[in-house]
């Protein structure tokens, strides 16, 4: 009977590893479950808590220089908003092969951004790729609208040292700042006036400060796109994309090695903002447009290099800077590949930093009108076309000495500090070989 007994015991034995297995392999999953929750977590509406960031770890490359500005509280749980990852990865796990990262940079007019954010919706191949809203300040209504999108992968990264966030302090405004044409010595107070007399408006140079920190953050920084080799297409919040935009950048892409490659750059856009295109069976290469442009990693190190002359060149403008005094600096002509039928409006009637804030808002209901025909909805570039090439365009050049508004040694220096402050070692050296582009 003993012997009989001894097979029974062994099989409750095995019953029983089996029933142990199983509760633990739930149990692991239960956790990794809430792991995966709170590391993708979002409010109601979409956006990441503000309050609760502190819970949250971030992978972010910093280099910080000690020339940074003092961060207040909002400035620095920003910061740490930046090192989320990205919603909307239960939705669209995986990023297509080859894709194209897409930024899009905003300041506080909620009317454009829903424009904006429906063109997007509609593009072909958006749910391919991911999508890097990057705000200058931090306001509920631009976050809640960002925060409901569903049609692709969404990063939100916020500059930390945006003027809009340091109400008393630089690079906001500052009791014993200069104002307007104040005489420093006399008045006893801070600041540097620039090529006209005037002394610095934060408002204004944010939108200088905005750009070159993104840029430096996209590609130096941020954990998802530090190491992108393809191409990256920026955009703002007053860009309407129409449903080919995608499909022919990625076109676009493809074919600038082979019929242009001492292009810099693929636009979506000609330069001319009120043009929309010649509507010929031909490519077009002409100076670097800012409506939809996309660059890679090769020319942003070209760009990079040239910090100095960036953050030294009086105006406010970044695109006027780059005209005006980068792309000259390179020794040849800087061109852009585009298509002969745009695939990008800018709709914008004020500037990018003329807010929901002001006595003037920018308000105009949202009533956008854009004709989007049949053409637009589907690719219309086609490989086999020769390349049209525009030389001695008008526009902004070499020797053009700038607007002004950007005087203030301390917006020079800070400048100079976010080129910095997302390097990893050696990453500055300047460019040796071929340039591929």
């Amino acid at each position: 009977m003993a012997a009989s007994k001894k097979p029974r015991l062994r099989v409750r034995d095995v019953a029983l590893c089996r029933l142990l297995s199983v509760v633990f392999v739930t149990l692991c999953g239960v956790l990794l479950l809430i792991f995966l929750l709170a590391s993708n977590s979002t409010s109601n509406d979409g956006t990441h808590d503000l309050e609760n960031v502190d819970a949250y770890h971030h992978d972010l490359r910093f280099g910080k220089s000690n020339n940074l500005p003092q961060q207040n509280e909002l400035s620095l749980r920003l910061e740490k908003l930046n090192g989320l990852p990205p919603r909307n990865l239960d939705l669209y796990p995986t990023l297509g092969k080859d894709h194209i990262v897409i930024v899009l940079y905003v300041h506080n007019r909620p009317q454009y951004l829903k424009v904006v954010v429906k063109s997007l919706s509609r593009v072909v191949g958006i749910s391919e790729t991911l999508l890097v809203v990057s705000h200058d300040g931090y306001f509920e209504e631009m976050n809640k609208i960002i925060g409901g999108i569903r049609f692709c992968q969404v990063k939100q990264i916020y500059a930390p040292y945006s003027p809009h966030l340091f109400s008393d302090s630089f690079p906001g405004v500052s009791a014993d700042d200069c104002k307007d044409k104040d005489d420093a010595g006399e008045k006893h107070c801070k600041g540097n006036p620039d090529q006209y007399g005037n002394h610095r408006s934060p408002k204004i140079v944010s939108l200088k400060h905005h750009w070159w920190w993104m840029m430096n953050m996209i590609w130096d920084g941020l954990r998802e796109t530090r190491d992108h080799s393809g191409h990256i297409l920026f955009i703002e919040e007053d860009h309407f994309i129409f449903p080919n935009a995608y499909r022919n950048l990625q076109i676009l892409t493809s074919l600038k090695p082979k019929k242009c490659p001492d292009c810099y750059a693929a636009n979506l856009a000609p330069s001319d903002v009120n043009s929309k295109g010649e509507g010929w069976a031909s490519l077009i290469a002409e100076r670097m447009g800012n409506v939809g442009y996309s660059f890679n990693r090769t020319i942003w190190r070209k760009i990079h290099n040239k910090a100095r002359e960036f953050c030294f060149f009086d105006d406010y403008n970044w695109d006027i800077t780059m005209w005006a005094t980068v792309y000259p600096s390179f020794g040849s002509p800087v061109y852009t590949l585009r298509g002969p039928r745009t695939s990008a409006v800018h709709f914008g009637r004020c500037g990018l930093h003329q807010g929901q804030g002001e006595k003037k808002a920018c308000i105009d209901n949202g009533m956008v009108n854009i004709n989007v025909e049949e053409e637009d909805t589907v690719s219309n570039i086609a490989s086999d076309w020769q390349v049209h090439i525009y030389k001695n365009q008008p526009g902004y050049k070499a020797g053009f000495k700038g607007w002004g508004g950007w005087g203030d040694d301390r917006d020079r220096h800070l400048c100079l500090s976010f080129a910095n402050m997302y390097l990893s070692t050696g990453t500055a050296s300047p460019l040796c070989g071929k340039l591929h582009v």
